[in-house]
């Protein structure tokens, strides 16, 4: 769906996670055993990581100003709990916060992408599409961090089109 370029830093682990199931078709790449293996994941690994990314596809549609009545933000702070962070210090005296465990898990990246993406301001700016039938992840980009849709020129002309439509009224 989308023709921009992925999120800069851990926010394409992210992104890239959210983006496993296209809505529009129904295809989850999850489903897959090389689309597991690019996370890391075992078959038995895939119902958690369903459900992290639908948390994560949440905070992606909060970020973009929409509340979907069915979801809520919580669920993501329920799973990012069982990723301990703690904060590593490197030679030269700066800090960066790092997972606890030691076992690197799927929860633990996307925990240490986000720590990372706050602390540089841009995990406000992965989104998802406003389409409700694309919901597709991208980073905005946009100077003003309003961007709507993951493409302009297909779910933004759709939109539009629909908006067009409605203010026209019925033909005659």
């Amino acid at each position: 769906m989308n023709d921009r370029p992925s999120a800069p830093g851990g926010l394409a682990l992210i992104e890239a996670l959210v983006n496993t199931l296209d809505i529009e078709t129904g295809a989850d790449s999850l489903d897959t055993q090389d689309g597991r293996a690019a996370f890391g994941l075992t078959e038995r690994d895939a119902v958690a990581a369903r459900e992290l990314r639908e948390a994560l596809r949440t905070v992606c549609l909060a970020h973009a100003g929409h509340r979907p009545a069915d979801r809520s933000t919580a669920d993501l702070d329920r799973l990012l709990a069982d990723a301990p962070l703690r904060v590593a210090v490197d030679p030269e005296g700066g800090a960066v916060l790092r997972p606890a465990a030691t076992r690197d898990t799927l929860v633990s990246r996307v925990a240490e992408a986000i720590a990372a993406a706050v602390a540089e301001g841009t995990w406000l700016r992965l989104k998802a599409c406003e389409a409700e039938d694309c919901q597709w992840a991208y980073y905005d980009r946009s100077p003003a961090g309003r961007g709507r849709w993951c493409s302009m020129s297909v779910c933004g002309a759709r939109a539009k089109m629909r908006a067009y439509r409605a203010r026209r009224g019925p033909a005659v």
